[in-house]
Parts: structure tokens; C-alpha cells; sequence
């Protein structure tokens, strides 16, 4: 058998990132690590392909060879992956359909003449879709009533992977989250309980990425990496384990709630094994807006305090705000960018809220009937309501405007990186060698790379020509750059790739703003 495995081409979003993308001379962020995981759980005997459309052009598509067309996608994908689904049955070929999207909108698919749509996750599903293709069966649904057990997953199908194309891979470590938060589709999709693959599966995925001569960033893309606090201690002591033998050869990105701010414990467990940045959904400063997002942790947990402790204790928080939450008061996006310049935070993702199908607040709205026709386009960055707000639209619209406006001008973007980054402690080599302490590894370094050297140097003068020459904020850029190099040098290398991504958030926010003019005109 003969399968080849499609992910759907990607709007343009805010995790395109295509400037970034050009200084780090990839394609794209991540591949499709849903689609790596089922090739995974296929038959060994059976050959498979990865045509992954984020990265690659549509006429690598060679509709002659597979047998079977399997897909997966996320909403924003949706056109794509309908659009797919009709030219692989012009070319008479059996289609599975699954991952998030068909999860929660199955009819769609169906209609769109998918013959086996997948609900749910793989794990437990494929005895049941192996015998429904043996079958040749068409038009069907399979699910399992359970979910599965992480510790019988495998490792995904990173040898599937042109690696070239990536800036970041991705490993997943538990699935789950045990928040409620009314408008997250998490707890519908994957459940209010965290499962988890144990520490020495996580290992063996860090150790096959290794083996293919990965020496970069990794995504780990749990929907909550702490949310069972007790497994991610035990975790992170492995994973630093691995990370010591073998001279720390990633830099770790994940996801987390803010919680993670009132335990400086499990920061430091975190910063140990050379973790980074984490994605913190902040939402709203605005308490009755968070109680009815049913986001009461972030009520529990002071904001601006958390944000400060994982700041001073060595990671990067990017920030995720929501606009036009029920609750929220007019003139949000002011209160949002007060809280945002308090904190320093450089990178933070500012989106309009969209109901998404099966989640708490989709079925809220519809119950009081404020769903709009429209599904909604899962792009929270150039996508429009899906419903009837309770305060005006425009003025919705205007506070989203305000945030991107004023966040990403080039100057207070430069000077709240520069801010972040004068707080945040020193690395742990730093402050090890300052107290005279030895750092001992059982491996030797990694060696010296030339290739990726001069990589380096390519990137540091484009962006000093860029943000350094030719930019209105030229002279702020190096009394900034100063000023790092003097005050701490240790953690120069991020404030420059944050620095980096500025150019790609300066784009966004020129098109949300002629967006924004659209949007009054019209």
C-alpha cells in the first residue's frame, strides 16, 4: 500500500513569520507533527509520503503513485484541505481525513467526498481504519470512545522530514489540559486530562532528532506543558540529563499557563535544560473579562507577578491577549498595552476572538443565538468576528488596531526588548563560572560548525542593516545593542533573534493597520 500524507497549505497568520524565515534560510516554523505521528503508527511495509504544502509547491503533489490520500488540518486550513479532497477524487483515489478540523466539523469532508474521516486521535483508531480500507469502505466516520494511552505512541516519522525546510521541530510530551477555558477547543478535542508519554519516550524522540543531525530549536507542543506539574518535574530531570550528555544541542519553545509564574522551582527546572521561551495565554487584564472567558487562573494567579518571575528567572514570555471578550470594557486595548509595556514583554500576540465549533463558547453564543452564519476562518490575526459582540464592532476592531499599532512601532518594540532582557538574570554558565563553579559535560562540545558560523554572521549584518541603517530607531538599535553587550552580555544572542522577529510583527502590524482603514471605509 501506497500512502501519501498531505498537509493543507497555511494563510498567511502570525506564526508565518516569512521574515524570519529568511534569516534562518527555512521555508516554514514546523511540520505537520499529527501526520508524522500516523505514519508512525502505519505499517512498517507500507510506503509513505510527506507532502507538506506549508513548505513545498502543489506540483510535488504526484497524484499517480498513492494508493490511499490521508490528510489532516487545523480550521485554518479548512479551504485547502476541502479543496484537496475534491482533486484527489478527480484522480480516483481513496481519502482519509482527520486531525482537528474534521474532529470538529466532520460533515464538511464528507460532503466534500472523503471517504474515511478519522474523529479524534490516531492511536486507538488505526486497528479500525485498517480494516475499514481492507474493506474499501466510503463516506464512513471512525472514533474511539477512549483516549489513548500516550505510553503506547511511537516515535513520529522524523526521517519523513526534508529538515532544510524547518526553522523549529516539534516533539509532543502529553495531550490535555486541566483549564476550562470557555472559548479553547483543547478540553474538547483532547480532554480535561492530562496523559502523558513517559520521560524515556520523550528522551528517545529528542534522541532520534539527534541522530538526523538536528542542532536547533524544539517546539514542544503540548497544550499545557505543566499541566501536571508532578510529571513535568520528573520530565525536565531526564530531559536535563540527555541535554548535559550530549552538550545541550537544542533550545526548547513550549506552551503553559500562567501559573507557571508562582513556581520559581519549576521555572529553574525549566531554564535548566536549556528551555527559552514559553507561550503564556495572558488574555485580558481585565478580571470580569476573564471570569467570563471561565479563565480564572489568570484571576488567581496575579498577571503582571508571574510575568515578572519567569522574565527574572531566565525565560522569554511571549504573551497571548484576546480582544472582544464578553465582559471586557470599552477602551480594552489601551489597558492591554499599559500592561504590556509594564511588563517589557517584546513579542505578544494580539487576537480577535472567534468562537470555535463545539467549544463552551460556541455553544453558548448559539444558544443565545449570536452565532453568525459564517464557521469562521480559525485566523485570529486577519479573520473577522463569527459573532454578535456585545459591545460595538468597530470599536472592537479599533482596539485591535490600537494594540498592533502601538506595540510594534519599531522604537517601543526595540525599547522593550532591550528592557526585557536588561532584567533577566544571566545564563547558568554565567552565573556558575562568577561563582567559580565548574560546568562539566560527558561529552565533549559540539564542534565548531564554520557553516553555521558564518550562518550567524549573515544574519547578525542583515538585520544590522536593516534595523541598524536603513530603520528611523538606526541610532536606538545600537545605543540598545551597547547596551546589552555591557550590561548582559550572556543573554545577547536572544535579545538579537527577538530582535529578528520584530521584522516580521513591523510587517503585521502595517497590514492590520490598512486593514483597520478598510474596515472604517467600508
Amino acid at each position: 500500500m501506497r500512502i501519501m500524507l498531505v498537509n493543507p497549505e497555511l494563510p498567511p497568520s502570525y506564526w508565518s513569520f516569512p521574515e524570519q524565515m529568511k534569516f534562518y534560510g527555512s521555508k516554514t516554523l514546523l511540520p505537520p507533527l499529527g501526520l508524522l505521528t500516523l505514519a508512525a503508527l502505519l505499517p512498517r511495509e507500507w510506503e509513505t509520503r510527506l507532502i507538506d504544502l506549508v513548505a513545498q509547491p502543489r506540483s510535488d503533489l504526484d497524484w499517480d503513485w498513492p494508493d490511499v490520500v490521508m490528510l489532516s488540518g487545523m480550521l485554518i486550513q479548512r479551504e485547502n484541505l476541502l479543496d484537496l479532497i475534491a482533486e484527489a477524487k478527480r484522480h480516483d483515489k481513496t481519502v482519509v481525513v482527520g486531525g482537528p478540523y474534521a474532529t470538529s466539523v466532520p460533515d464538511e469532508a464528507l460532503e466534500a467526498g472523503c471517504d474515511i474521516l478519522v474523529k479524534g486521535e490516531a492511536e486507538n483508531i488505526i486497528p479500525l481504519l485498517l480494516q475499514s480500507l481492507s474493506r474499501h469502505e466510503s463516506g464512513i466516520i471512525i472514533e474511539s470512545p477512549e483516549k489513548p494511552d500516550l505510553t503506547k505512541s511511537p516515535i513520529p516519522r522524523f526521517d519523513l522530514l526534508n529538515l532544510t525546510n524547518y526553522s523549529t521541530l516539534g516533539i509532543q510530551t502529553s495531550r490535555g489540559c486541566p483549564f476550562d477555558c470557555e472559548f479553547c477547543d483543547i478540553v474538547n478535542l483532547y480532554g480535561a486530562k492530562t496523559r502523558h508519554k513517559t520521560p524515556a519516550q520523550v528522551v528517545a524522540e529528542m534522541d532520534t532528532i539527534y541522530k538526523l543531525g538536528w542542532r536547533d530549536w524544539v517546539f514542544i507542543c503540548d497544550d499545557n506543558f505543566i499541566g501536571s506539574k508532578k510529571h513535568a518535574k520528573a520530565l525536565l530531570k531526564e530531559m536535563n540529563i540527555w541535554m548535559k550528555a550530549h552538550s545541550s544541542p537544542f533550545c526548547f519553545i513550549t506552551q503553559a499557563s500562567v501559573n507557571l509564574g508562582q513556581d520559581i522551582e519549576l521555572i529553574d527546572l525549566m531554564t535548566e535544560p536549556n528551555f527559552a521561551t514559553v507561550f503564556v495565554g495572558l488574555e485580558s487584564p481585565d478580571e470580569d473579562a476573564l471570569a467570563s472567558a471561565n479563565k480564572f487562573q489568570n484571576i488567581h494567579n496575579p498577571l503582571l507577578e508571574s510575568v515578572e518571575n519567569i522574565k527574572k528567572n531566565g525565560l522569554t514570555v511571549l504573551g497571548s491577549f484576546v480582544i472582544g471578550l464578553d465582559g471586557e470594557k470599552p477602551g480594552i486595548g489601551a489597558k492591554i498595552m499599559s500592561f504590556v509595556e509594564a511588563a517589557n514583554l517584546p513579542m505578544v500576540m494580539f487576537n480577535k476572538l472567534q468562537a470555535s465549533p463545539n467549544t463552551r463558547l460556541w455553544n453558548r453564543l448559539e444558544s443565545e443565538g449570536r452565532l453568525r452564519a459564517k464557521l469562521g476562518s480559525g485566523n485570529y490575526l486577519y479573520g473577522k468576528l463569527n459573532f454578535e459582540p456585545l459591545r460595538p464592532e468597530h470599536e472592537i476592531q479599533q482596539d485591535f488596531v490600537h494594540c498592533w499599532d502601538q506595540a510594534y512601532d519599531s522604537s517601543n518594540f526595540l525599547k522593550r526588548t532591550y528592557n526585557y532582557y536588561l532584567a533577566m538574570r544571566p545564563t547558568r554558565l554565567a552565573m556558575a563560572k562568577k561563582q567559580g563553579l565548574e560546568i562539566r559535560c560527558d561529552e565533549p562540545k559540539q564542534p565548531f560548525d564554520p557553516v553555521r558560523f558564518f550562518t550567524d554572521i549573515k544574519r547578525f549584518f542583515r538585520l544590522s542593516w536593516r534595523q541598524g541603517v536603513i530603520s528611523k530607531t538606526r541610532f536606538q538599535y545600537w545605543k540598545q545593542l551597547l547596551g546589552i553587550l555591557k550590561n548582559n552580555p550572556t543573554r545577547l544572542v536572544q535579545y538579537l533573534s527577538v530582535c529578528a522577529t520584530g521584522e516580521d510583527m513591523f510587517k503585521i502590524r502595517r497590514n492590520v493597520i490598512d486593514e483597520g482603514k478598510k474596515s472604517v471605509i467600508s
